[in-house]
């Protein structure tokens, strides 16, 4: 799947647990939304996913692409150490300028 290369680096910096490759594919203002809460900027992004690293030791594969309405909505299948794993959960990017701009991951 060819994944647009924003989404493909944040997938890949995921999967090495590299929290400084994952910020670099964030906008400075870039915004999370993930269990209800936001997360702006690259400090707050960085702080949700670590956390979310060491809560739930999670790993994330890409299973589908659909393009619509100016995002990306990645379909993936996520394991780790929660109840119910493995989920298959969207991951809906919106990207400038090469960068994530927006993330919203529900299921």
């Amino acid at each position: 799947m060819n994944l647009p290369p924003p989404i493909q680096a944040y997938f890949d910096a995921d999967r090495r647990g590299d929290a400084e490759a994952l910020q670099r594919c964030f906008a400075p203002d870039a915004m999370v939304t993930d269990e209800g809460r936001v997360y702006r900027g690259r400090a707050a992004i960085d702080g949700w996913w670590r956390a979310a690293k060491v809560k739930y030791e999670h790993r994330a594969e890409p299973l589908s692409l659909a393009e619509a309405d100016g995002a990306a909505t990645v379909r993936a299948r996520v394991s780790g150490a929660f109840p119910g794993s493995p989920v298959e959960l969207a991951f809906a990017f919106r990207l400038a300028g090469g960068l994530i701009t927006a993330l919203e991951i529900g299921a």
